[in-house]
C-alpha cells in the first residue's frame, strides 16, 4: 500500500532511517567496533593527524560527542591521540595497526551515506529537513533528548 498522507509519509521515512542505521549498527558491531567508531575510523584513515575540532565537523557533531567516541576508540587501541606540536590545545589522531585492521574490510557507514545524501541536497530543503525534524522532536516531547553519533551507546 502506498501512502499519500504526510504523517505516514513522514513515519514511513524516519522508520527507514532507523532500519538502515540499524543494519549497518548491527554489522559493524560484529567486528567489535560501532558504526560511529567505524565512520571516525575512516575519516581518520582517508585523513591521518585529523584533529578532533576537523572529525567533529567531518560527523556534523558537537565535539565533546566526538571526544567520548576518541575515548572509548583509543581504550580499545583503535587510534592514538598525540599532541600538535605547533598547538598545544589540539590533538591529532591516528588509527593503530588494529584500527587498520576494523576498516580494512569496510564499506560506507550510514552515516557517510547520510552525509552525502544531504550534500546532494539544496541548501533550501536542507534547512526544511532540519527545521521539520526539530519541530516534529518538540511536538513529540523529545526536544530534550541529547544526539549523539548513531547507536554509539549500544556497541558491545
Amino acid at each position: 500500500m502506498v501512502y499519500t498522507d504526510p504523517e505516514s509519509r513522514a513515519l514511513n521515512a524516519l522508520r527507514s532511517f532507523v532500519r538502515a542505521i540499524s543494519a549497518a549498527t548491527r554489522s559493524a558491531n560484529r567486528t567489535g567496533v560501532s558504526g560511529a567508531q567505524l565512520f571516525a575510523l575512516r575519516q581518520i584513515a582517508l585523513s591521518p593527524g585529523l584533529s578532533m575540532k576537523q572529525l567533529a565537523g567531518l560527523a556534523l557533531s558537537k565535539q565533546s560527542t566526538v571526544s567520548e567516541l576518541v575515548a572509548r576508540m583509543a581504550r580499545k587501541d583503535l587510534i592514538t591521540k598525540t599532541i600538535n606540536e605547533s598547538d598545544a590545545r589540539q590533538t591529532n589522531l591516528w588509527l593503530t595497526e588494529r584500527g587498520k585492521r576494523a576498516i580494512s574490510d569496510s564499506r560506507a557507514t550510514a552515516q557517510e551515506q547520510l552525509i552525502r545524501g544531504l550534500s546532494h541536497l539544496s541548501p533550501e530543503t536542507r534547512t526544511q529537513i532540519a527545521e521539520g525534524l526539530e519541530a516534529w522532536l518538540t511536538a513529540s516531547g523529545f526536544s530534550d533528548v541529547a544526539p549523539g553519533m548513531f547507536f554509539e551507546g549500544e556497541a558491545k
